[in-house]
């Protein structure tokens, strides 16, 4: 069975990214998200091994010393990893996978799986970036800006991924993000093994035929 393609998909807060990938698993056959490790702890209605693998910072420390992770970081007091033992069992099996990842997870697993196929997702513009930043506007002015100035941040290295992806219209944005998981199935490398028995046969030669 061919190995399933590692897609890598970052943003600045209010791009979108989250929903778009709710649609995109929701939408195609073979697709899974990677359930990251977290030592942050686990908040009502949140479920282990499905929002995330939630363990303690003496088994995370752990699993760093032993490499199990594609990438990890820490957001505050807490740690955030993508277990590298789980990713390459789903590829393995066929099945492509998603990292939502920030521009530096996204440079950690690169560098480690550098066939990974990234995909920034950006807004379509600064103001349309703040409205959806200010949500309801509840929130003081200089939160608001500081959270501008942390997706300006992320942006800044766009440059990195293999594709942009611009989340003006949700339904074109998520027809984008579809026909780039397609168009790496149609790949030689995944089709052809798959399409063995049919090229045999379409090339064998014809009774009869010299």
């Amino acid at each position: 069975m061919p190995q399933g393609t590692l897609f890598i998909v970052s943003a600045p807060s209010g791009a979108g990214k989250t929903s778009l990938v709710r649609e995109l698993i929701e939408s195609l056959d073979g697709l899974k998200v990677s359930v990251s490790h977290t030592t942050r702890p686990r908040r009502q209605g949140e479920v282990d091994g499905v929002n995330y693998h939630f363990v303690d910072h003496a088994e995370f420390e752990s699993l760093i010393a032993q490499g199990e992770f594609f990438e990890y970081a820490q957001v505050f007091d807490n740690l955030y990893g993508t277990s590298r033992g789980a990713v390459e069992a789903l590829l393995q099996a066929g099945q492509d996978v998603i990292l939502e990842i920030d521009w530096q997870g996204a440079r950690q697993v690169r560098e480690r799986f550098p066939e990974a196929v990234s995909v920034f997702i950006l807004p379509p513009s600064r103001d349309e970036l703040e409205r959806r930043l200010a949500g309801r506007g509840t929130d003081q002015h200089a939160v608001i800006a500081s959270r501008m100035r942390e997706a300006i941040s992320e942006m800044s290295h766009h440059h990195e991924y293999d594709y942009l992806v611009i989340n003006d219209d949700f339904t074109t944005a998520l027809r984008e993000l579809q026909s780039l998981v397609t168009a790496q199935r149609l790949h030689q490398r995944r089709a052809g093994p798959r399409l063995a028995p049919l090229l045999a046969t379409l090339l064998s030669e014809a009774p009869g035929v010299e």
